[in-house]
């Protein structure tokens, strides 16, 4: 039998990234230009670790969000996302209610794991934070979890692991398939690049 002492004790989150917890975030807009475009989708997997101290996926949270006055559509990003905005299914919300549905369960993790802030991790994950924060400005909300600036991204990651750096194929190198039906959509995405940073990130460790 195995001494319990002999097992090694699970580093717990908020010693692993000096405080922060990784968030994966993926965003949908009306375009490229943070500045002048509109948010119309976001959400967020907070990462958890499972009884053997890897990492794993939490909850999505999940948000439509109508675009924002003073913001503009590229038609073009719509025929890329399939978006129809004002479509009664689409269950849109105003930005300021989406950050809020996206910030509480964020800080609940963040809270969980006696982490000191989020830190958000994506695909290009300075674009998805770029918006993020356009929009926190937009309705100046006060209590965003986020880091103001430092991400992970799973570009790098993933060049570095599979030496694939579009999602798709580093989805697909890392054993985790791929639904270019499900793509772009903002759910379907994070997901993804939360098995992705999980992959890559437990592999790291395992080493």
């Amino acid at each position: 039998m195995t001494d319990a002492q002999d097992t090694p004790a699970i580093v717990p989150m908020a010693e692993r990234f000096r405080g922060y917890l990784p968030v994966v975030v993926d965003v949908e807009t009306g375009g490229f230009d943070w500045n002048r475009h509109a948010l119309l989708e976001i959400a967020a997997v907070p990462i958890e670790l499972d009884e053997a101290g890897r990492y794993v996926p939490g909850e999505v949270a999940h948000a439509h969000i109508a675009p924002a006055p003073g913001t503009s559509i590229d038609p073009k990003s719509l025929e890329v996302t399939g978006i129809k905005i004002g479509h009664p299914l689409r269950g849109e919300v105003d930005e300021r209610t989406g950050l809020d549905t996206i910030f509480a369960p964020v800080r609940a993790a963040v809270k969980k794991h006696g982490c000191q802030r989020a830190i958000l991790v994506g695909h290009n994950a300075h674009f998805d934070l770029n918006f993020l924060n356009a929009a926190v400005a937009r309705v100046q909300h006060k209590r965003n979890p986020f880091h103001p600036f430092s991400v992970f991204d799973t570009v790098t990651m993933a060049g570095l692991a599979y030496g694939q750096t579009v999602l798709a194929r580093a989805a697909m190198a890392a054993g985790l398939g791929w639904d270019p039906n499900e793509a772009h959509s903002a759910v379907y995405d994070t997901e993804q690049t939360a098995r992705l940073f999980c992959a890559i990130a437990n592999r790291w460790r395992a080493v």
